[in-house]
């Protein structure tokens, strides 16, 4: 990941915060979304970024909006 884009980084440290509040693994929050477990986990670890659509789908799956996912940057 280029130092230009920490976004990618507190989007996926935002992410893994609520999934682990919510007491779900990477596992489940893929299945609640749709998407894939490979997906998570590398949005999670900030080397890939979610179109909006899948933004929208991972903050439904936690039982939030995308803009609870990206308030904190």
């Amino acid at each position: 990941m280029s130092a230009s884009q920490p976004h990618r980084r507190l989007l996926g440290e935002a992410i893994r915060a609520k999934r682990k509040k919510a007491n779900f693994s990477q596992e489940r929050l893929a299945e609640k979304a749709n998407l894939s477990t490979v997906f998570i986990s590398r949005v999670e670890r900030g080397k890939e970024s979610p179109s909006v659509d899948s933004l929208v789908k991972i903050a439904k799956a936690l039982g939030a909006s995308a803009r609870d996912l990206v308030r904190e940057f």
